[in-house]
């Protein structure tokens, strides 16, 4: 299968396009830039240059690929609601090629989105109007979807870790450092999931492969790390306590990240790995956040 995927060279997408060369797929990959052609060139796949708002470029790539994995995302989150108004855009684009030719796509979004309402199924929806802009995208995965075509959503946790991980727990590392303390809300029992990249990038594959039409699929090989394990061991590594804050200090020592500091998120995966028989096999997130390479730099 030929693959178009988007993203291919970021954290997430770089390793879902090795995942796919080493099995036996061929990648057509987007890059925004000459470095990141040529990263994929390295590797075995070919690049495609473009970028989210080049809506033409999108349409080509989709249509020469049998399949469309679309990992890409503008992550400013001083614009969040513009970044997320694009990435309906581009599922809406993506969405389009595809209707009716029963070649899949699969999409990404959170499980975040669903924070806060006790253990999170695959069979959970996100509400029209939910109050977070980050809905947009399987809004539009389920636009497409009644538009004939065969998209599936791939829901990623708040941590996806692994070498080279600039998401969320570098962030929390950089706040520590900064302000003298690893913090968390509360007593810190407030859980969440995790997937290391490599795990993620291979459910991907699965999903691509043997995805259902509409189905939303988790990518949680834990289901819930308590927050407060998670300060603890970066308080440990950086030699500062971690420390308790009620939900009024954090507010103002997390800033706009105070929500995601205080989430709660528990999410199953038993219904993902039953139906792709997906089988993580990656470190957890402690162990694998209680190595130098978190702390390096």
């Amino acid at each position: 299968m030929r693959v178009f995927v988007t993203g291919a060279s970021g954290f997430i997408g770089s390793a879902v396009v090795r995942n796919l060369l080493d099995a036996g797929h061929q990648v057509l990959g987007l890059a925004r830039s000459d470095a990141s052609a040529n990263a994929l060139a390295a590797i075995g796949a070919t690049a495609h240059r473009g970028n989210l708002q080049d809506l033409q470029s999108l349409r080509y790539g989709a249509e020469l690929s049998d399949g469309v994995i679309h990992t890409a995302f503008i992550h400013d989150f001083a614009r969040l609601e513009e970044s997320c108004e694009i990435d309906r855009t581009v599922i809406e684009t993506l969405g389009a090629v595809v209707a009716g030719t029963g070649r899949p796509l699969v999409v990404t979004s959170g499980t975040g989105l669903l924070a806060d309402i006790g253990l999170i199924t695959e069979a959970d929806r996100t509400k029209p109007g939910a109050g977070h802009p980050r809905v947009a995208s399987e809004e539009a995965a389920a636009a497409a979807v009644a538009n004939g075509a065969h998209v599936s959503v791939m829901r990623l946790p708040p941590s996806v870790h692994g070498v080279g991980d600039h998401g969320f727990v570098p962030l929390l590392i950089g706040l520590a450092r900064e302000k003298g303390i690893a913090a968390y809300v509360g007593d810190g029992s407030n859980r969440w999931p995790a997937v290391h990249r490599l795990d993620a990038a291979n459910l991907f594959r699965l999903a691509l492969e043997k995805g259902d039409v509409d189905a939303r699929y988790h990518g949680s090989a834990e289901g819930g790390v308590p927050f407060r394990e998670i300060a603890e061991v970066i308080g440990r590594r950086l030699g500062l306590p971690a420390v308790s804050l009620s939900p009024q200090e954090a507010a103002g020592h997390f800033g706009w990240f105070a929500h995601f500091a205080a989430m709660d998120n528990s999410s199953s995966s038993d219904w993902t790995r039953e139906s792709l028989g997906w089988r993580p096999t990656g470190p957890g997130l402690i162990a694998d956040l209680d190595q130098p390479a978190y702390f390096e730099g």
